[in-house]
């Protein structure tokens, strides 16, 4: 009898701890954009003139979208060198960036995809951020991460959702590094020239 009340014991702290996000159920796309999609798909919701490298992570673009409806701004990042302009992260501003908004939106947030599997937010709750971490059957690792920000400078303010899809992200990464690397030991191979023949001596260090 103790036996079987230890087993049973064991079997819910397991069911308990186990990750919300189980094979099938992870999220790709929020308000019409999804991960894994090529830019291209969405020329008319994106401003392409505004793609720019991102700081750190220079194997990716980030454009950012036109005008949503319940959105006040976004960013969508796409890879540069493993799968070209695959759509690898979307990070998106709710228009309203009210605590209530915030509150009613974890509350649906739980509903769909369980408890979070990590908060990343501050210890007292003045910026609050949480995570949840899915694998799709196709052994795709997804990110969600819904967070509210009414004052910390360093994070995006008010309300705002970001969907990552990270095994794909980190082999773009990977990719650009192999191709800069390889760039590199090309210009190393490359024998050096010799200054400018009959140059006067104090030419080379004055500026011109």
């Amino acid at each position: 009898m103790q036996r079987l009340l230890v087993a049973a014991m064991m079997a819910a702290f397991l069911t308990a701890a186990a990750p919300s996000g189980t094979a099938g159920e992870a999220p790709l796309s929020i308000a019409g954009f999804t991960l894994g999609r090529p830019i291209e798909e969405y020329a008319e919701r994106v401003v392409m003139e505004t793609a720019l490298p991102v700081r750190y992570m220079e194997n990716l673009r980030e454009v950012e979208i036109a005008p949503q409806e319940g959105f006040k701004s976004g960013l969508i990042a796409f890879g540069t060198c493993h799968q070209p302009s695959t759509i690898l992260r979307i990070k998106l501003k709710y228009a309203d960036g009210s605590r209530e908004f915030y509150e009613e939106l974890l509350k649906r947030f739980k509903g769909r995809f369980g408890e979070p599997d990590q908060y990343q937010g501050d210890p007292f709750q003045v910026f609050i951020s949480w995570k949840w971490s899915f694998k799709t059957s196709h052994q795709d690792r997804i990110s969600l991460t819904l967070q509210h920000n009414p004052e910390v400078e360093e994070e995006k303010l008010g309300n705002a959702i970001k969907l990552t899809l990270h095994n794909q992200l980190e082999e773009d990464a990977r990719c650009f590094r192999q191709e800069k690397r390889d760039g590199l030991q090309e210009l190393r191979q490359r024998p050096p020239k010799a200054g400018l023949p009959g140059e006067p001596s104090w030419g080379r260090f004055i500026p011109n």
